[in-house]
């Protein structure tokens, strides 16, 4: 008997700086979802952040996603770069996406050699976050409530899955951020939090951001997602003067621009638009 082939992966980065930047990922479309056991080996393989797996179910296509230590529920960029893959097969249109997390949909559309696609998150919510929470994660970062932006009070955002969202006073703050991995991992899995995401508002529409990332065995990420659409609920919540959308500059300090644009609709609690570019990594 002839063994099956192994998945084609594919590599791309999304929410590109153009040619540069951007957060890679794998992309595994197949007949039917590997195994649990062999995504996550595929993913740890692969070695980016999360590597998407996606198989055509009913009208739709049912998608996992798996950074090299475990499966995750959601991964924004991920789901870019399954978007454009999709697109380059299937041409443009809309795509419904069954997740662990629920169900969303990615659109992709391609104009002058470039793939932008657009995910519509999981439901928001938001709260304050938990000063235990804050205390330990002040500390992992060395960082004094000093140094907080109190225009935007801690959070834990969710959009598919939790983040502590930690807004800082001034751009030199956020490019000193540095932490120790194993502890990092370990504050948030107690805690269930899928990145912390530290950020500096420039403007009220445009925003700075490092993300941690270390429960999926990453210091930083170079563009998230998931977090993206978190800050978008959390910012909807507190009545933040967003004006309909947010841009967000990620991975400027770790050598790899990535752009993020959040549309934030009135309603509290529906899923925020999460859009950007892609660009393929040769193998």
């Amino acid at each position: 008997m002839t063994a099956p082939s192994p998945p084609e992966i594919l590599r791309l980065a999304a929410f590109s700086d153009g040619p540069d930047g951007g957060n890679p990922a794998g992309v595994v479309v197949a007949d039917a979802l590997p195994p649990r056991d062999e995504m996550q080996r595929i993913a740890a393989e692969v070695g980016y952040s999360e590597t998407v797996f996606a198989a055509p179910e009913g009208e739709g296509w049912r998608v996992r996603y798996h950074s090299p230590e475990a499966e995750v529920a959601f991964c924004g960029h991920a789901t870019i770069a399954l978007g454009s893959v999709l697109a380059e097969r299937q041409g443009e249109g809309t795509f419904p996406l069954d997740l662990a997390a629920g169900r969303i949909t990615v659109e992709a559309t391609r104009a002058g050699g470039i793939t932008r696609a657009t995910l519509t998150s999981p439901p928001t919510r938001s709260a304050a976050a938990d000063p235990d929470l804050l205390r330990a994660a002040l500390a992992l970062f060395a960082l004094t409530p000093a140094d907080l932006d109190p225009a935007l009070p801690p959070a834990l955002a969710h959009a598919g899955n939790d983040h502590l969202v930690l807004a800082l006073d001034s751009r030199a703050t956020l490019a000193r951020m540095t932490y120790d991995l194993a502890e990092g991992a370990r504050l948030m899995q107690a805690h269930g939090l899928t990145t912390i995401d530290l950020l500096w508002a420039e403007t009220p529409r445009r925003f700075h951001s490092r993300n941690a990332f270390a429960i999926g065995g990453v210091l930083e990420d170079p563009a998230t997602g998931a977090a993206a659409a978190a800050l978008g609920g959390y910012l909807r919540d507190i009545g933040w003067p967003h004006g309909g959308a947010i841009d967000i500059i990620q991975g400027e300090d770790m050598g790899a621009k990535s752009l993020l644009r959040a549309e934030i609709g009135e309603t509290p609690g529906e899923g925020i638009r999460v859009s950007g570019t892609t660009r393929i990594i040769a193998a």
